[in-house]
């Protein structure tokens, strides 16, 4: 086990999460979720020795989290936080190229093998065209991108990110998860980060660890999911208090649009009517007619002439 979380308690003054006990692997990608406020950075800080734990023990690569320097750490664990201070006067190299400084000095100029190295790493995520800008002149996405490169950089076993693609578009999102998922299982890195979206672990994550009422749950993603209903059911939303669903008969993204639309619009009993769909058409089934739509505004303008 890289990371051994001993029956411990997060938190300030009172524990946010309690008696958390679970390990990971390197090569292993886990994904933190939970609600605003239960705890999530919270729990990064602490494995990151920011925050002490209130009770339990931490086991890093072996070693007991409370004996090792901040300088063993940052060895052990690189970071990405969603919110992080922009270095003054810096280019986007300039940024990348610092995470190699966690093996030297300050004012060692990097080696030959480190700026190939750096270089590879801003052609993998885009960033060729921007490497020589300054940061302040980066959209908000790029100067994430050139955040997680840094951690990139750094060559840890360990990556921590928080909330790592909240600013990214649908692309650069994939491209990040993709490059992160390849540490982790090529080049043998334990992937930790925390995100409000739950879909990513169905495509990306190994691992869940679900953060609520005050305790971690953890273990294999499609497992956590399936004990863990609120994660899948649109109820969770309660739009409409009268809404009763009716039987959707869809593919998973189909279906789950498809719920949306309807609890958005109607407050209220449709479970007489039911939904297929085949081919791009959604066929809407009542107890006397059956109609075909192509798109789900002709499901809507079809609804509201029923009810």
């Amino acid at each position: 086990m890289f990371l051994n979380i001993n029956k411990a308690a997060f938190g300030y003054r009172k524990p946010l999460i309690k008696n958390a006990d679970t390990a990971l692997h390197t090569g292993e990608i886990c994904l933190i979720i939970g609600n605003n406020g239960v705890g999530k950075t919270t729990l990064l800080k602490t494995l990151l020795k920011q925050i002490p734990t209130l009770s339990g023990d931490i086991f890093l690569n072996n070693q007991n989290l409370k004996t090792l320097s901040h300088e063993q750490i940052a060895e052990q664990i690189a970071v990405v936080f969603s919110k992080s201070e922009i270095p003054a006067n810096f280019k986007l190299r300039d940024l990348i190229s610092l995470g190699k400084y966690i093996h030297y000095p300050y004012y060692f100029d990097l080696n030959n093998d480190d700026k190939i190295e750096v270089s590879k790493i801003i052609d993998d995520l885009g960033l060729q065209q921007y490497a020589d800008f300054p940061l302040r002149n980066l959209s908000d996405g790029n100067l994430q991108k050139a955040f997680i490169g840094r951690a990139l950089a750094q060559n840890s076993p360990m990556i921590i990110l928080d909330e790592p693609t909240t600013h990214l578009d649908e692309k650069n999102k994939i491209t990040i998860l993709k490059i992160l998922r390849n540490l982790a299982k090529k080049h043998h890195k334990l992937i930790l980060f925390s995100s409000h979206d739950w879909r990513l672990a169905k495509e990306f994550a190994d691992k869940i660890w679900l953060l609520h009422d005050g305790k971690l749950d953890t273990g294999i993603a499609e497992e956590i999911l399936l004990n863990h209903h609120e994660l899948l059911n649109p109820q969770l939303f309660n739009l409409g208090k009268g809404f009763v669903a009716a039987k959707i008969v869809a593919p998973a993204l189909q279906k789950e649009m498809l719920y949306s639309l309807l609890q958005k619009n109607y407050a209220f009993d449709i479970s007489a009517t039911k939904f297929s769909y085949s081919g791009d058409i959604w066929t809407v089934k009542t107890e006397n007619e059956v109609f075909e739509c192509k798109s789900f505004e002709e499901i809507i303008k079809t609804l509201n002439n029923i009810y």
